[in-house]
């Protein structure tokens, strides 16, 4: 989320380094964010908030089925990743409205939306129980709130596993705090935090897809520069660290890496989902 920890970029994000994101993040959450937004079960006319929206993916796949007559909401910390939002807004549902907050003090009035959808955001929050809470508050009765977080432990996923060699290896403790933040809530933890919410009929399960790269080497490139922990790196070991960086990474997927250079590899997610009383 973009929110004080840092992530997906830092404080001082450019609109150039919000594109990247952009463009590198999104194979990543594509099918992820369908998953999400499946499970929230959304019909025309619905009120939704794109909880730590980014650069908007799950704002975009919600429109798209509520349609005209529904709204939606984007939050997020940084100002740079809401204009890359709104950059990148459907146009035939102009109705999207992205807004610079933080997760724990929305400005929403209480019960505005029938869903609040949250992908790869909960585990950057600083106080997740309060996070929760606040979504909660404007979550309407009987209201759906849907999230995903990457599932511990890293070694799940070759991808992660090849990040978090590179991060031991080449990163700062800044660096190794940024990646270590990124799979931070195992299911224990987001159904505690949505328990003490005062959601209910919480639900959480594993999803898992095998997302294909037609160039593994230049997406390593791409999406490394692209996260707060590859930033750290760069920072600290100038540009000659970053190319080491990504270097181990390429390495540590050469086993999983076709002759044409492409790659198929897994990514496993938990998706959460809980219901809002219709009582408080």
């Amino acid at each position: 989320m973009a929110d004080p920890t840092g992530f997906p970029l830092k404080d001082n994000a450019t609109h150039d380094a919000t594109e990247h994101y952009e463009r590198y993040s999104a194979p990543l959450m594509a099918p992820f964010v369908t998953a999400v937004v499946d499970a929230t079960d959304l019909f025309p006319g619905a009120h939704v908030l794109d909880l730590a929206c980014g650069t908007g993916f799950v704002a975009r796949a919600a429109a798209a089925q509520v349609g005209p007559t529904g709204h939606v909401a984007g939050a997020d910390f940084l100002e740079a990743m809401l204009t890359t939002a709104a950059r990148h807004a459907p146009r035939m549902y102009p109705d999207i409205e992205f807004t610079q907050a933080p997760a724990h003090k929305l400005p929403y009035p209480d019960d505005s939306f029938d869903a609040v959808i949250c992908q790869q955001g909960v585990q950057f929050f600083p106080d997740l129980d309060a996070a929760l809470t606040e979504a909660a508050r404007v979550t309407r009765p009987g209201g759906r709130f849907t999230a995903t977080t990457w599932a511990p432990p890293v070694d799940r996923s070759p991808y992660i596993a090849a990040h978090h060699k590179a991060v031991t290896e080449h990163g700062t403790p800044e660096a190794k705090a940024r990646f270590a933040i990124s799979h931070s809530c195992p299911a224990d933890r987001i159904t505690a935090a949505l328990t003490t919410a005062g959601f209910h009929d919480i639900t959480t399960r594993e999803v898992t897809f095998a997302i294909a790269f037609p160039d593994i080497a230049d997406f390593v490139t791409g999406h490394l520069a692209a996260v707060p922990w590859g930033q750290s790196i760069e920072e600290a070991g100038g540009r000659a660290g970053f190319t080491e960086a990504a270097r181990t990474i390429r390495e540590a997927l050469a086993p999983y890496t076709a002759p044409d250079g492409s790659a198929t590899l897994p990514f496993t997610s938990t998706l959460a989902t809980a219901t809002r009383p219709t009582t408080r």
